[in-house]
């Protein structure tokens, strides 16, 4: 079992609850899925260069979306185990937007970019 198991299970919630308006919404979700999909068997995953800037909205997306809405309520439910893992999801969501827009922006969305996931929470 993957040590990121937490990490699969909110990418994989927003993925199958979020409503695919749009083909970019779908393909939003379709890119979180395939994440979830890349990250059960190692530590990192691989975004095409294509799916660059809709790999690095639906992350912050998600990040957005447990900030807002999950966070507050695992603090007043007073659950540290799940507040320290959906702050590392914010956080780590949030880093890997930053570097996936970063590589689009120099690479001009031309190549791939594979990212590892910094150590899952204690």
């Amino acid at each position: 079992m993957s040590n990121y198991s937490f990490y699969i299970g909110h990418l994989r919630f927003i993925a199958n609850r979020t409503e695919r308006i749009s083909d970019e919404v779908g393909l939003m979700m379709d890119i979180l899925n395939s994440i979830a999909d890349q990250i059960e068997n190692q530590d990192k995953f691989t975004l095409k260069a294509t799916e660059l800037r809709a790999g690095g909205r639906a992350l912050a997306g998600l990040a957005g979306f447990l900030q807002k809405q999950i966070l507050p309520e695992v603090v007043s439910a007073q659950n540290e185990v799940g507040e320290k893992q959906v702050r590392w999801v914010i956080d780590t969501s949030m880093a890997l937007t930053s570097k996936i827009l970063m590589h689009a922006e120099i690479t001009k969305d031309e190549e791939e970019l594979t990212l590892e996931l910094p150590d899952a929470p204690n």
